[in-house]
This record gives structure tokens, sequence and C-alpha cells, in this order.
């Protein structure tokens, strides 16, 4: 008969033992009498390493310590040779079925070769690095999946499977069912770890559970706590039989069990409130604290009540035996009436291991009348008393570890013999001061059931709670958005505040032109500011319309994207020049011509010189050159592909029937849109039906790409018969933020800002001052954490208390932290990482213009288009360091011939991570992030297009190289515009970036007004800026009411109960 413990973890998961290593975890088992114990945190690099170097093979799939590692020690001896099977825990957060999940799964392992495969695979999807448990924002379905795929003979076990906040069944985020979870892999599950909070009979109860194997593990973060609760296995001694007793129940004769009702969450209840309950009496009072009027805690016994179809002391047929101990300096402790720490209880503990042997045998199997001889009555006594299972069970709840009562205080001297983890380690509970006033009080509340009006349900007086009105349902319009999507007039403008429904507007307005008025899809064309926004607008279409209409005729995208196939359908040959190809042209530029511009300057008149028709005073010969450079290569920037668009209509080169395509023209976003384009929006209308623009001046931030606020004023002037419709009703933001908003904008000339609030009230804006940029980062990578009810388990019970009375818990994709500049993003990412946060990051960030990763997009640019001379030239340059000789030639047709025909067929993804091998570029950063764009698109040539003409929120990578479902956004205010989210995180809100301080040229203030203005009303739910030294002077004269101001690292709630590791 052998004893295993399977789930423990290493020093290098988080509130660990630096005990926590081969040598010590050896020590430990042999003190306890363990056979087989996992190694843990399979996944962290630097504990494999460690493990490679201390353990050596046994039986097959075994491991044992090194002899020369191996702790002599008087206390045990070499009887018991424990072996080491690799195991590991993964922790996975992410949304499903409307809901954030934090479920944690073991997975053991054959070897540390398949520990490194996997390994490798889980690291492109997140962080491994920081914590021996690492988080995932991945499916466990998924995890499975992956698992299974990479090592069939791999055991995955859902583990502690009713822990409320991490775990399968937990009553904060986890399922009701396993398919619920797993889905379709569902039969690859065979067993469940019961947990220290539940024992079999619990799960006996729930007939779901009887086809799976259930077995109990420690979950140890000290060699201390090692066999807290064990499996009994009588197998033969490999990775096989331990495989054929968790997966097939062959040998696995039962487990030995925690008390279930030490478990700290075992009962339900109010810590603070010192208030303990049954699920009964949560029922009761309707799950409602009778002291202070908040949710009770929900424990698990509460959880199997749930969950369960069969009464209380249901044994199953088939049930297996189990045996409820606890450790032995424990016994010792309430035998002799000090905590389990105290040098007198370790003394004696070492006595009886060194005399009578391992602490498993003592406690299970050694006759009473031995252990007497050695230690005593009472504890041989408290031993035997355990054995039989007479003792006292006090239930732990909300964080409160249980008690076990051995003896009556009568049946020791000087002791109440009263066993539990806080007077064990010397300390004192926290209830044990209250005084009998505070107990009368909850006495008195529960006898009387008085409950506060926090406590009230909306049932109980009869009416709704909240003072805002509802939202309009998905299908419903409000009055002004109605009149705009019936409007037939022949120009109609929409002015739409932030979150007034200007997208569902807009779609409104489209579906009532096909539906309504019998519109054809071929003759309407809708022009959007991002190509993101073009894809959901087509998406939502499809499926507001189904398979009856042809939506793929109609014409949805950018001005960019619509005139590049304008130009293609027309006959034209050309390359596009991206933005980082500009760049590069204009670097050169300035330097061959001494010019004092930036290259962002040189580029800005450049567009101006373009978008007026007249060639500049100064630098006339620069700008000539640069155009000469693309017309040389056959290339159009940006600005090209409007203006030769514009001119073959003008002229007119066009071929007959183009007009047709834009009878109904809608233009999104349209205060935003520059001279040029608005040239374009007139010539594509000239002869059409109707067009109709939506779009808010206040929200006007893209100045310096030429465009100008008052657009819709020229609009109305050029157009005297234009109806004009302003939509006010804020159906995103609480009243709190959306007011600090506008406290904001007001300062800026117009007429007075006039946005109601459709939600209910909410907590106010908060501005959060630290000392540093670096400070700040923290602050915010530490408050997600919080938000999202804490990563890890530690910090989740830390922080619970804070999460319910604050709010809901957050999916990380709920988050987005916003930004003024792309290199803020820096400092963000690092804390993002080292919190083990997934997170990914939008915007054309400065990796692009790496010399690597130029020369790459340039090459998929020459497999795309072998007739782009540019893409050619610079790719052999930046990545080879040849020029257009022979010998390049050579080299650049045998790497096109094999990666053209991957270029048509691989998923992005897998196509960049194998150019990345081909370049042996596995260590460059740059390189890294291109490779973690891939995942956001579904084609290379579709990637490409977003890379050539993306802008902001176009262009994604994920913080790994695979996206994590339910990650963080990262982006800049400007590419914020047109989002939302319900947590919003303004980073850096200080003087010298809010408005943004240059010293190469003025400030428009007006336009940084509106960028804030912008960012602060993407948030629905809760805002949140964060600043260091001096905060922007936008902020200044914020009324409290609207703004509260902090300092970072000062906790907003009182700090709950400080775990030691002791407790884990």
């Amino acid at each position: 008969m052998y004893i295993a413990d399977l789930h423990i973890h290493s020093r290098y998961s988080r509130a660990t033992s630096k005990d926590c290593t081969p040598e010590h975890l050896d020590l430990g088992a042999r003190r306890k009498g363990i056979h087989l114990v996992g190694t843990g945190d399979f996944t962290h690099p630097a504990w494999r390493e460690e493990l490679k170097e201390k353990l050596v093979p046994a039986e097959d799939g075994l491991y044992v310590l090194k002899e020369e590692y191996r702790i002599q020690d008087e206390t045990c001896t070499d009887r018991i040779i424990p072996r080491f099977v690799i195991t590991g825990e993964i922790s996975s957060i992410y949304k499903k079925n409307g809901r954030v999940r934090k479920v944690h799964s073991l997975i053991l392992l054959p070897g540390l070769e398949e520990a490194e495969v996997i390994s490798r695979k889980l690291e492109a999807i997140g962080n491994i690095h920081s914590d021996g448990r690492p988080i995932l924002g991945l499916d466990c379905r998924d995890l499975l999946e992956i698992v299974l795929e990479l090592c069939p003979e791999a055991i995955f076990v859902p583990a502690h499977i009713w822990t409320p906040h991490f775990s399968l069944f937990g009553a904060f985020s986890g399922f009701d069912t396993v398919e619920e979870c797993f889905g379709d892999l569902s039969p690859h599950i065979h067993a469940m770890e019961t947990g220290l909070s539940s024992d079999p009979p619990m799960n006996w109860r729930v007939s779901a559970l009887d086809s799976y194997h259930l077995i109990s593990n420690s979950d140890a973060h000290s060699p201390a706590k090692l066999g807290r609760e064990a499996n009994l296995l009588d197998i033969e001694l490999s990775y096989q039989g331990l495989y054929d007793a968790i997966q097939k129940g062959q040998g696995l004769t039962g487990t030995i069990e925690f008390f279930p009702e030490e478990g700290k969450y075992h009962f339900d209840g109010h810590r603070k409130c010192n208030l303990c309950l049954s699920p009964l009496d949560t029922e009761k009072y309707q799950g409602i604290c009778p002291v202070c009027g908040r949710k009770i805690t929900i424990g698990v016994s509460h959880r199997v009540e749930q969950l369960a179809d069969r009464a209380e002391g249901y044994v199953r047929a088939d049930a297996r035996p189990f045996e409820s101990l606890v450790p032995l300096p424990e016994v010792i402790g309430a035998s002799v009436g000090h905590s389990a720490a105290s040098a007198r209880v370790q003394k004696e503990y070492q006595n009886m291991l060194r005399r009578l042997g391992s602490e498993f045998d003592i406690l299970r199997t050694m006759p009473l009348e031995e252990i007497r001889s050695v230690s005593g009555y009472l504890i041989s006594e408290g031993i035997g008393r355990l054995r039989d299972g007479k003792v006292e069970r006090i239930p732990g709840f909300d964080g409160e570890y249980g008690t076990i009562k051995l003896f009556a205080p009568s049946e020791i001297e000087n002791t109440s013999g009263q066993m539990d983890f806080f007077d064990l380690l010397g300390g004192k509970k926290e209830g044990d001061g209250k005084s009998a006033k505070a107990k009368d009080r909850v006495n008195a509340a529960i006898e009387d059931g008085i409950t506060s009006a926090k406590a009230k349900r909306p049932e109980e007086d009869g009416k709704e709670q909240g003072s805002g009105t509802k939202l309009p349902l998905s299908d419903r319009l409000n009055r002004e958005q109605e009149r705009a999507v019936r409007s037939t007039a022949r120009t109609v403008a929409v002015i739409a505040g932030p979150g007034t429904g200007k997208t569902k507007t807009l779609i409104s307005h489209i579906l009532y032109l096909i539906e309504n008025r019998k519109v054809k899809p071929g003759e309407i064309t809708a022009v959007t500011f991002t190509n993101q926004a073009a894809s959901q607008m087509r998406e939502r279409l499809r499926n507001a319309l189904g398979k009856k209409k042809q939506i793929h005729t109609m014409q949805i995208g950018t001005f960019h994207a619509i005139c590049l196939a304008f130009l293609k359908d027309q006959g034209r040959e050309f390359s596009i020049l991206d933005e980082e190809g500009a760049q590069e042209i204009a670097r050169g530029l300035i330097e061959e011509y001494r010019l004092k511009d930036t290259v962002k300057k040189f580029l800005c008149r450049v567009s101006a010189w373009k978008a007026e028709g007249e060639l500049p005073q100064e630098d006339t010969d620069a700008f000539l050159a640069y155009q000469k450079y693309l017309e040389d290569r056959q290339l159009l920037d940006f600005d090209d592909l409007l203006l030769e668009t514009l001119k073959m209509i003008e002229e007119p080169q066009a071929s007959a029937g183009w007009e047709k395509r834009f009878s109904y023209l809608l233009a999104d976003e349209f205060q935003d849109i520059n001279p040029l384009q608005y040239r374009l929006l007139k010539a594509w209308n000239k002869k059409g039906r109707e067009l109709f623009v939506i779009g808010d001046p206040d929200q006007s931030i893209y100045g310096f790409r030429g465009a100008d606020a008052r657009c819709f004023d020229r609009l109305v002037e050029e157009h005297e018969s234009t109806e004009v419709i302003r939509l006010v009703e804020n159906y995103r933001s609480t009243p709190q933020i959306l007011n600090a908003a506008l406290a904001v904008i007001s300062h800026n000339p117009g007429e007075d800002r006039r946005l109601a609030a459709n939600r209910e009230e909410g907590d106010r804006a908060r501005l959060v001052t630290a000392e540093s940029g670096m400070g700040e980062a923290i602050f915010i990578a530490k408050e997600i954490n919080r938000l999202a009810g804490g990563i890890g388990m530690l910090e989740a019970h830390e922080l619970s208390g804070a999460v319910r009375t604050e709010g809901r818990v957050r999916g990380f994709d709920e988050i987005a932290i916003l930004y003024r500049t792309n290199h803020q993003a820096d400092l963000l990412e690092k804390c993002l990482k080292k919190e083990g946060i997934p997170y990914i990051v939008a915007g054309r960030g400065s990796f692009l213009q790496e010399e690597k990763v130029r020369g790459s997009i340039c090459f998929f640019r020459y497999l795309d288009n072998p007739m782009d001379i540019l893409a050619k030239e610079q790719c052999l340059r930046l990545l080879w360091n040849m020029d257009g000789n022979l010998a390049a030639e050579e080299v650049l047709e045998r790497m096109a011939g094999k990666y053209r025909p991957l270029y048509q067929k691989k998923k992005p993804q897998k196509f960049l991570e194998l150019w990345m091998e081909e370049l042996q570029l596995e260590d460059n950063e740059a390189v890294k992030k291109l490779v973690g764009m891939g995942v956001f698109y579904k084609t290379m040539p579709e990637f490409m297009s977003a890379v050539q003409l993306g802008i902001e929120s176009d262009i994604k990578r994920c913080g790994n190289r695979n996206y994590a479902s339910g990650a963080v956004t990262l982006m800049t205010l400007h590419g914020a515009k047109g989002l939302e989210f319900p947590v919003t995180f303004i980073y850096g809100a200080r003087k010298g970036l809010i408005p943004l301080e240059s010293e190469k040229g003025t400030t428009d203030l007006e336009e940084e007004r509106r960028l804030l203005y912008v960012g602060m009303t993407r948030a629905m739910e809760e805002l949140i800026l964060t600043t260091s030294k001096e905060a922007s002077g936008f902020l200044e004269g914020m009324p409290p009411e609207l703004m509260e101001r902090e300092t970072a690292h000062k906790r907003r709630v009182e700090q709950c109960h400080q775990m030691s590791l002791f407790e884990l």
C-alpha cells in the first residue's frame, strides 16, 4: 500500500515556503510516510531545471532524489525512499457563457520531456515565468485539448472542485456541470480532486459525480503541510500504475482527508460580523447578512447543497473508504495545551518521529500502547479519539478556519484542548476579542430578522431599485434615433454624443434602407474610420439580415480601403506605401536635404501639400524628391490613394456606372475627416440620392491630420436643407462618469453640452496619485488584480471582502488602460507581466519600425506582389544586408519560392512563427511582438492589409504569442475612440502628457481636452485616472462629488486578515 500526495507547490509559486525544494520535499515526505509525491509547478522553467539537476529516473515515469542531495535526519530513516511524479497546476481565468470563470486544473505527466513540450506551448499563450502556478486566459476545455494532443498519457484533474474562488464548481466563478466547462472533451475527465473543504460523503450527494474517481491531495505550500490530504494506492509503483488508479480506479483504495469543517469556506457567513450560518439559515435570510445587510459569503457546504440531488448521509454503492486525520503536531498541541508551532510541541513531535516512525504510521496504525509508552496518556488518547472520529467540529466560514476539539476543557489542565489554525500558530482568532455586546448584536439581529436598508430586495417595497431609467431594448430606438433612422432627407447630419447609440443608429438606418425602403445593398456605401469598425458593421448587418440579402455587394470600409478597391477595379497597377515605409523615406530625405523637420512633421507637410494641391515655397526639392521616389517604384501613399481616386472621378477617367454604388452614402466619425476626405465625399455623393453623416464635434481628435471639428457647420452651410438631429441620451456611462467628463469638455467653446445619463447611479471617478510613472503602472496592475477578485487564491481571499462590497468581479476583457503616447505601454506591459495578467496592445507600436520587422513586412509585401520594387529592395537590405545583385536575387527567389505557397495557405500565427524560426529571431523582442499580432487575423493578406492600411485599434498584438480570451486592452486615447469598457484606466493623466507638451511645436489645448473627454467617456461603470507629480490641468477644479482623489498603494477598504505561510 502506498500513500500519494500529488498536488503540491514549489518555492516558485506565490506564498510558498523557501523550503519547497526537492531535498526538503523528500525529507518532508519521509517524515510523513508518503511514498509518492508530486513535484508541482512543472511549467516553471527554473523549477524544471532544478528537477533535472536533482532528480534521477526510477521506475517508469517516476523519479527519486539523487543521493547527494538527500538530507540525513534522525527523525526519519531511509526505509521510505519517496518517488516523485511530474505535476503542475494551471489557473485559468476566462469568460464563458457570459460569466468570468476561474478554474484550477491539476496535471500529471509521465516525464520531464513531456513537461518541456507542454510548457513551450503554454508559454506562447501566457506568462509561465512569474508564478509556479501560471495564470492563463485559456478556456479549460482548450487547455485539456492542448495537454492531451501533446501528451495523450497525461492525467488531467479539476483541482479542489468546490473552492469558492477558483474551481470547477466554485460558488463565485465556477460551473454547474462538468459538461458546461469541458464541453465535448468531458469524457476525458475521469477524476475529481475534492479539496480541503469537502470530503467524500459531501461529493456522494451529487449523482453527476458518480462516474468520477475522487482523489485528495494537500495542495501544500510548505513541506510541513504535505499529507494534509492524500491517496491510498495499491498499485505497481510506476506512472502507468498511477494512471490506472486515477483514470480507471484500479488500485485506488481510499483517501486520507482533512476534516472538511476545518476548511475556511465550509459554512456560509460573514467573518467581520462574527456570523456563521448553515446553508438552510442562509436561505432563510435570502443570502443577506442580517447584521450589515451585505451579501453573505457562500461556503462549500452551501454550494454542494445547491448541486446535490441526494440527501445527507447517502453512501455510494462503490464508495471507497476514507480516513479523517489532522497533522500530528496539532494533535500534540491540542493534547498538551500549546500551539503546534511551539518549541514544546515541536520537540515532542521530533521525539515521536525518532522513536516511533513516520507520522502516518503513528496516526493510522501504530498500537496506542506503544504511543503511550513514548508520549504519555493524553497524546495517545487524542490519537485514539481521532481514529474513532470522536471529535467536536466547529465549521469554518468566510475565510476563517474551522476548529476541531479533541478534549473538553475539564480534561486537560490549563488549556481548552481546542485545536485550530489561529491558536495553534500562537495567534489570536479574530473573533476571540469580540465583546459579549457584539455577540448579542448578532444574535438579536438573527432572532428579530432585522435587516438594514442595504439588505432590502426590490420586491420588499414593490418598486425597482435605482433611479435611472431602463435601457431601451436592443431592437428599440429612442425618439431621436428613430427620427434619424427613418429620415429621407437629401442630407442628414446626426450629432451623436458619446454613448448615445451612434453605431446602432447608423446600422439601423442601413437596415431601414434595405428592409423598409427596399434599397439594394449594392447601392449603399458606408465609410468607417477603422477596418475594425467596418468588420463589425458587416457582421452585425449579416446577423440582422441573414442570407436573404446580398450583403457582400454593399461597400463598407475606410476611405483608404474603398479607394484601394476602386482603383484596382479601374485596372490601376501600384503598390501601397505603408506608414513605416513612408517614415523610412522621409528619414532619408531629411538627412539628404538637411531639413529641420522631424519625420512626423515632414510627412504632415507632405500630406498638407497634396491635400491643398499647391507646392510649398520652402523645401520644394525635398517634396518633389519624395513624390518622384514613389512614382519611380509605382507606389501610392495614403494620400495618393484618395487623390488618384478623386482625379479619376473628377476628370473623369473612371469607367461608367461607378456612381451607382454611392447612391446612398453614409459616413461614420464625420468629425475626423480631413479636407481631402471631405472633397471625396462630395465627389462620391454628387450624383447620389442621400448623404447621411454621423459624429460628434466634441470628439474631433485628429487635427494634426487636417481634421476640423467645424465640419458639421461647413456641411450645413453648403447644404441648407440638411436635417440636423442630436442624440443626447447616453446609455454607456454612469451619471458620475458622464458628469465628470462633461465638466472637462465644458471648458471648450461651443454650446452647452446636453447629455442625459440613462444608467443607474455608480461610483465617482477616481484620480489616484503615485510617486512616479512606474508607481502608476504598479498601482494599475494591483488594482486590476483587485477588480478581478484576486488572481491567485491568496489574493482572492484577501480581497474577497473588498470586491463584494465595492462591485462585482471583473473579467480581464472588461478592462482597458488608455494612455497618451505609445511608449507609455512599456512600463504597463512589464507590470502586467509581473502580475501574470493577460493583455493585448492595440496601436502602431514602435516595434513596427525595427529593422527585422520592417524587413519581414517588406518580404511579405513582395510575396503578395512581386512587382513591388521598394519591398524587394528593402527586404534584401534589412534582412540579409544585400543589394540587388544576382546573388541577392537568388537568395530572395529561393525564400520566396518556399514561403509564397505558405503565405496563401497558413494561418498568420503559424506562418509568422515559421518565419521567425527561419531567420532564427526567436529572441528578437520586436519580431516576437510581430508574431503576437498573427492570432487576430484569419489570413496573411488580411494581416498585411491591417499592417499597411490599419490605424490605431486595427493593429493588435497580444502580450504573448497566443491570444488569451479575456485579456486587458492597452491602447492610446486616440485608438480608443468608438470603443467602450466597463472599467477604464487613463494612465498618465498628468501635466506634460495631457495635454501633450512638445518643445518643437505648439499644443492645441482644445483638441487635447477633447482627447481626454474621449478617454473618459469610454468608461461604462468605473473610471480611474492615474497621475504622478502634478495632475493634468484639465482636471483642476473638478468638484469632489464628481471625482474622488486618493494616493496609490493605500488600500481603499479595510484590510482583510493577512494569511501566513502556515495557513497555506
